[in-house]
């Protein structure tokens, strides 16, 4: 975009509301007399309010957690079979939801990241009661620097994250209205999505036209390694022809030659990205990679934390396009200020996991964040599995292939009951 029509676009939009606006700016229910104050904190376990029946995926699907996937663990062989060998064992350290209520009845449901629980039950909760909600800026605030002394990433941001994006979700039903709404409204009609996963077949005969794919290999996989990544991207390419669009996901697994290496040998089939190649503190590595591959894009953000990591992304020019999670980076009003610093230097921000119901929200109101990514429930399910799959996400189709919404209810539509 060239600058005097890109300044005349960000003018408009920021008169408007429409774009992220600057962290002293960000709040778009300032003024706004809630007269809410927060009365209750607490960890729940959520389910769905319309739950699908349970099945066994068919033989072969993937998982990341179940099958082959290169890590940074992947030069231990007792490790390298599956990320399961080494994450946390199920219920010992996971995500979370907070549900925070006020005392007129309204309440707010958020999700943050592993081991962040703990913090928001030991810490947070004696901050945020008495408050009032829309100060979402204030609070946000509070909860930084009240933790920075032994926060500012990890754990402590993925606290964070939960209690800001249940904030946000007091506000829109306060207020009925669709976050998005909050936000500025419609950057556009509909949002392309991109599918996450290597069950190929099921993803291109459901529509999508965007797939990304996780390398099942890295440098502990030799040359053998990188011929069967180039097998599967070639695989992909013949069966989603010339025009469709392959992203690689490489979690944090590969080194600066290995990556050199890979995208030669991958620049017959186009690629549109190589994500997060190297481990996620090396800026100087993404830096360098970003100065020698011209066949694709160098792209990472899913594991930094807040603008402070989002800024040395930039200082080292480090990736083209930015992958905050909202339940990890600092929530939305964080990732709102991630993405009001990448639009002032023409940076796309697709969000990792964007398609999730809170964040597809931000997506819809900003202006240069143009994809959400979504992940199939595997193959072998019942045809009632694949059908409220398309409803929950409000899925059509079109020449980009799949497309999403935001759900229209008050806050985030979250369509799930607070177990007892």
């Amino acid at each position: 975009m060239k600058r005097r029509k890109f300044l005349a676009t960000a003018t408009g939009a920021a008169s408007a509301l429409s774009a992220p606006l600057a962290a002293s700016q960000a709040n778009p229910v300032a003024g706004v007399k809630s007269g809410l104050k927060i009365t209750g904190v607490r960890i729940v376990k959520t389910r769905p309010r319309r739950p699908v029946p349970e099945y066994k995926p068919a033989p072969g699907s993937w998982s990341t957690t179940g099958v082959e996937v290169a890590n940074p663990m992947s030069i231990y062989p007792e490790y390298k079979a599956t990320r399961s060998l080494f994450m946390p064992d199920p219920g010992q350290l996971s995500a979370f939801w907070v549900q925070i209520t006020t005392d007129k009845g309204v309440s707010g449901l958020g999700q943050g990241g592993i081991g962040g629980a703990h913090i928001v039950e030991r810490h947070l909760t004696k901050l945020l009661l008495n408050e009032d909600p829309f100060n979402v800026e204030r609070i946000w605030d509070i909860l930084w620097r009240s933790t920075m002394y032994y926060g500012r990433k990890g754990a402590v941001i993925h606290a964070i994250s939960g209690v800001d994006v249940a904030i946000w979700d007091i506000i829109g039903k306060a207020t009925g209205l669709p976050v998005y709404k909050l936000l500025g409204g419609e950057t556009k009609p509909r949002i392309p999505a991109y599918c996450t996963g290597n069950d190929i077949e099921q993803h291109v005969e459901f529509g999508y036209k965007k797939l990304k794919l996780a390398m099942p290999h890295g440098p502990a996989d030799g040359r053998e390694g990188q011929r069967k990544n180039v097998e599967l991207v070639k695989r992909t390419r013949e069966l989603l022809g010339p025009d469709g669009e392959i992203m690689l996901d490489c979690w944090m697994a590969w080194t600066e030659r290995y990556t050199l290496e890979m995208a030669e040998m991958l620049e017959p089939y186009r690629v549109y990205w190589m994500e997060e190649v190297l481990p996620p503190h090396d800026y100087e590595g993404f830096g360098r990679l970003r100065r020698q591959i011209t066949s694709t894009r160098i792209v990472t953000g899913e594991h930094e934390y807040t603008r402070y990591g989002f800024r040395r992304l930039l200082e080292h020019d480090a990736a083209e396009i930015w992958q905050p999670d909202i339940h990890w980076c600092g929530g939305l009003t964080e990732l709102r200020r991630i993405a009001a610093l990448a639009a002032a230097y023409d940076i796309p921000v697709i969000p990792h996991a964007g398609g999730s119901r809170d964040c597809v929200h931000f997506i819809m109101a900003t202006p240069n964040s143009p994809w959400a990514e979504l992940f199939m429930p595997p193959p072998g399910g019942p045809p009632e599995v694949y059908k409220r799959y398309e409803e929950d996400n409000l899925i059509t189709r079109g020449p980009e292939g799949i497309y999403v919404r935001p759900s229209e209810e008050p806050g985030f539509g979250w369509d799930l009951e607070v177990a007892s």
